[in-house]
Order: structure tokens, then sequence, then C-alpha cells
């Protein structure tokens, strides 16, 4: 995800200048209807596991929560993290925010630390690097995920899930563009050089737009409550997208895995919304 953006303009370009723009936009259009086909399956299960709810929401999402720490612990192989443990807590999180709430997530993540400290011990491998690393995608991942649960179980959490994944992918998908088009200021060159000042702005206005769009058809959701929810959306989910680019550049790597081909890694895919399912599930649990 993001928002990337090129070289600064001059003010006056020549002819050839801008017959060598047209491809580039043109490059851009393709990437991103590369993306848009990529994400097709994506939604459709989404949509699917949202519409049915219930224990099969929580099952349906621990495989991506699985996958995604799968990735983070592949970047930082060489610190051995504790797999076996980051996915039994991972698993712990998800179905304790099913079967119970906030408080039994926390409980869970605590009954965690013995956890992987007895399988630490176990396999005779991993340090307080590896152990460090496993908590982190404990946290990153399957926190944030059982969140998404917790706003499942909301009530008319299903409605206010697509209003976020909404939110999230359709100001992703204006990021992008608006930075490949418009991108003149870097935002973050030291953690992502092609996102944009441009291209976060237009993803922001872009993100709330649409979730405010998306709650129109939604009787029991006032205009200015998805107003604030789209806001929410908008802050978050820039910040997740950042946040993994610093994690990937820290590892070295330009993607975390191939599960989407060369749109990159569930983590890659679900970076904005493990912080804007966090987001949505407190605005909505306040607007209650």
């Amino acid at each position: 995800m993001g928002y990337g953006g090129g070289r600064r303009a001059p003010a006056r370009r020549s002819s050839r200048e801008l017959r060598e723009r047209r491809p580039r936009r043109e490059s851009g259009q393709s990437e991103l209807v590369g993306r848009l086909l990529v994400a097709i399956p994506a939604v459709a299960y989404a949509i699917t596991i949202i519409a049915v709810g219930d224990i099969w929401f929580a099952l349906g999402i621990l495989p991506l929560a699985i996958i995604a720490a799968g990735e983070l612990f592949d970047l930082y192989a060489d610190a051995e993290p504790v797999r076996l443990a980051g996915f039994i807590g991972i698993a712990a999180v998800i179905m304790a925010a099913f079967f119970g709430e906030g408080f039994h997530v926390m409980l869970a993540l605590l009954a965690f630390f013995p956890v992987l400290f007895a399988i630490t011990l176990a396999q005779r491998r991993s340090g307080t690097l590896g152990m460090a690393i496993t908590v982190f995608g404990v946290v990153w991942i399957g926190v944030a995920l059982a969140h998404g649960v917790l706003l499942r179980e909301l009530p008319h959490g299903g409605g206010i899930i697509v209003d976020v994944l909404v939110g999230t992918f359709v100001g992703d998908s204006a990021a992008y563009l608006g930075g490949r088009w418009f991108g003149q200021r870097k935002l973050a060159p030291s953690v992502s050089p092609n996102k944009t000042v441009e291209g976060l702005l237009i993803g922001m206005v872009a993100a709330v737009l649409a979730t405010w769009l998306a709650g129109t058809y939604q009787d029991w959701l006032s205009g200015t409550d998805a107003l604030l929810l789209g806001l929410g959306v908008a802050i978050a989910a820039p910040l997740g997208d950042l946040f993994e680019s610093f994690i990937k550049r820290d590892a070295g790597t330009k993607d975390t895995g191939r599960l989407f081909g060369p749109h990159g890694g569930a983590l890659d895919r679900l970076d904005a919304v493990l912080f804007t399912t966090v987001a949505g599930y407190y605005i909505w649990l306040a607007l209650l």
C-alpha cells in the first residue's frame, strides 16, 4: 500500500516530457488494475465471513493472521522467533475475542507469556530477541485482528467493518493514484521514499468520503457518525501503512511475501487494516 510519487516536476514541460509522463500514468493505472484484480477474491472472502458472522468470522480471519505472522517471522528468521508459540498466541487472542470481551483478550495475551517461555526452553534455539519478535507479532497482528472480532460482535458490527474496509481500501487506492499523478513532496523518505504528502492528503479525503458514502446505505448510522468513523480510518490507515513500511525497511525487503503475487504478501495488504480495525472498534464503541 502507498502513496507513491515521483520527481518534482518543473514549472513548464516540453512536449517530450509530456510524452514521457503519459506512459508513467498508464503504468500506474495498469498497476492499480492489477491490484484490484488481485483484491477481488480477497474482497469476496471478506464479504463472506463478515456476512456469515458468528464463530465463522473468527475462524475466517485466523488463517490470515497466521499467514501474516509467518511472513513477519520470515523477515526476522535470523532472530529465530518462536513460531509455534506465536501461532498459539494469535489463535488464543482471536478466540478470546469471540468467546469473551476485551478483558479476556488481555487475559489470553498475558497467559501467552508462560507458553512462550516453555516452548522457547523446549526448542533450545531462540533467545530474548526471538521471543521479542514473537511477542511483537502476537500484539501487532493478533491483538489487532482480535479487535476485528470484538467489533463484529458489537451491534451493527458487521456493517461497521464493511465501512472501515471500504474507507481503508478506497483511501489507499486514491492515495496511490494521487501520489503517482500529483506527488511532489516526500512524506517520509527515510521510511518509504515513494510516499508523498499529496498522496496522503488525497487518500485521507477519499477515505472519509468513501466511509461516509458506505454509511448512507445504513439507516442506523447517522451522517455525523459516519464522518467520525471515516476520519478515524483516514488517520489510522496511513499510520498502519507507514508502520509496516518501517518494518520492511528495517528488515531490508520490499514485500513481506508472495501470497498476492507481484502485489506482496498478507501483511502488505493488511498493514492499514491492522490499524483501522482497532480505530473503528473504539470509535464505534464510543458512539453506541
